[in-house]
């Protein structure tokens, strides 16, 4: 491998060694075994749901202990907005409106998602914001074909000549309108956090993880919007930020695991992906901490609901995470009898999806609870999940590790062989879909926070092939914050209604009636 002084330059500015960049292309060689599903987890088999009743109870207990607890809500949100404007960026690429009518580029094209922007257009959050620049720049707007006003329109709010919009981070776009504010996704999440993440002197703390480049942009919204949310929710907000650490990049390689060269012959490092955040996760210190994307927000008609289901997956969190505590204090203070392990393995089993070996009832008793301790002393997630509806992206399934032992995983579709019919037809037979909504317990049974590096699984990354100036180019995705970077966790999980999942993966996703205040007549 021709490793140039310039190359080994770069690789110890990003805080890598040469070893690790070695190593990874000796990855990218050997690939990462895909997982092997044994079955989808369903209502009867790893995913819990819960009565009114237990509802109820669990929220009870939550608020009855939320005073004492310190929490922090962790937002992942340095993705960039360009994937969500992906259909209007090819529409100004591809549309000649001085040739043809919008009816007529649409319908060959198949254009739907032009056609549905087109109808929606008054109902955006942005529409006023744009068409003010827009017939600040052209005086004749109202006088110009439907096409070349759509264009207009577009170019006006992606480009820099206009709002930029293509060019923001999701979190500080438009999102919601209201009778006298346009509010941005950052927004939405404190006005969240506020209904169940506060402690008892009425402050809330959020960690957003962001590109270096916005910090800026992200501290000037907080302060624009900090008086108006905190005195609406009698909140006080403490925000946090911090960045994808650049010694989790990876080397990116030819299709032949040679090293990818740019134009000017530097090597090619790209993002880790969202992965990587374990370590921005593990450097939080709180006693629970809330896990949300940053496009996934309703409008605030909706916010007490999906507060009302934290604070359910909060209370699971504690009641199991009380048991925990108990068991393994009790293991401290005297050997557990026959009869108590028996409870213990109960509790693993249909608590915590804990599958044991199958000749767990022949080992020494030392190591019975050596094993108990080790499965119980791990940090804990509860996870909601919502009935699968199509939505691209991971879910709850059984998989098999090496050792021949099952586990519950949130499992990527990337890490699923496409070309096994058999894991294919678990795949599509999945009942359920993860909104990444989680709620984490950090710390063990004596108080002490976990280190959470000592729960990932290395081998849970994968590869995958993006089309860089023509070439492909294959990259090595990190196990994925919510996939191998809490596999060796307690995971319980939870079915939450679709009202809790509301993501904006599309421009018009925010067209759907939990991002709009008034609906369509």
């Amino acid at each position: 491998m021709n490793i140039t002084d310039k190359d080994i330059k770069l690789i110890k500015s990003k805080g890598l060694t040469v070893e690790k960049v070695l190593s990874q292309i000796e990855t990218f060689k050997n690939e990462i075994p895909f997982v092997a599903l044994r079955s989808a987890a369903s209502l009867d088999n790893g995913i819990l749901k819960f009565s009114e009743h237990y509802q109820t109870e669990l929220t009870k207990l939550y608020e009855s202990r939320a005073s004492s607890l310190e929490t922090v809500k962790f937002v992942p949100a340095s993705g960039a907005a360009t994937r969500m404007f992906k259909d209007l960026f090819r529409f100004l690429d591809t549309y000649e409106y001085e040739k043809e009518s919008l009816n007529s580029y649409t319908n060959h094209e198949k254009a739907n998602a032009i056609r549905l922007f087109l109808i929606g257009l008054e109902k955006f959050p942005f529409y006023s914001l744009v068409m003010e620049k827009v017939k600040n720049s052209y005086p004749n707007f109202e006088t110009l074909s439907e096409g070349r006003q759509l264009y207009i329109f577009v170019e006006m709010m992606l480009k820099e000549k206009g709002l930029n919009f293509g060019a923001y981070p999701k979190g500080l776009l438009p999102f919601h309108k209201y009778n006298n504010s346009i509010s941005t996704s950052f927004e939405e999440h404190l006005f969240e956090a506020a209904g169940y993440n506060k402690n008892s002197n009425g402050d809330s703390r959020l960690h957003f993880t962001i590109s270096k480049e916005h910090l800026e942009a992200f501290k000037y919204e907080f302060e624009r919007i900090k008086k108006k949310v905190e005195e609406e929710t009698d909140t006080n907000f403490i925000i946090t930020y911090s960045f994808q650490k650049s010694e989790t990049d990876t080397i990116a390689v030819t299709e032949e695991n040679k090293l990818y060269r740019t134009e000017d012959g530097s090597l090619l490092f790209r993002p880790g992906g969202h992965g990587a955040l374990i370590e921005n996760l593990n450097e939080l210190d709180a006693d629970i901490v809330y896990v949300k994307n940053i496009d996934n927000v309703v409008v605030r008609k909706y916010q007490d609901e999906v507060s009302g289901y934290k604070k359910i997956l909060a209370g699971k969190l504690i009641e199991t995470q009380d048991e925990v505590r108990r068991i393994l204090n009790a293991i401290d203070e005297k050997t557990p009898s026959e009869a108590e392990l028996k409870d213990i393995k109960k509790f693993l089993v249909q608590q915590l999806n804990v599958r044991l070996p199958l000749d767990f009832d022949k080992f020494a008793e030392t190591h019975k609870i050596q094993f108990l301790k080790e499965s119980l002393n791990r940090p804990i997630r509860v996870c909601g999940m919502v009935i699968n509806e199509g939505e691209p992206g991971g879910g709850p399934f059984w998989i098999k590790r090496e050792n021949g032992r099952l586990v519950l995983q949130i499992i990527e579709t990337p890490q699923i062989n496409k070309n096994d019919r058999r894991q294919q037809d678990i795949l599509t037979s999945a009942t359920h879909f993860n909104p990444v909504d989680l709620v984490c317990g950090v710390r063990d049974y004596k108080g002490n926070k976990f280190n959470l590096q000592d729960f990932v699984d290395p081998d849970a990354g994968f590869i995958t092939r993006k089309t860089l100036n023509g070439s492909i180019v294959k990259a090595l995705e990190l196990p994925g914050l919510w996939n191998g970077a809490m596999a060796n966790w307690i995971s319980v999980f939870v079915e939450v209604p679709l009202t809790t999942f509301n993501p904006v993966k599309t421009v018009n996703d925010l067209l759907k009636s939990a991002h709009q205040v008034r609906l369509f007549s």
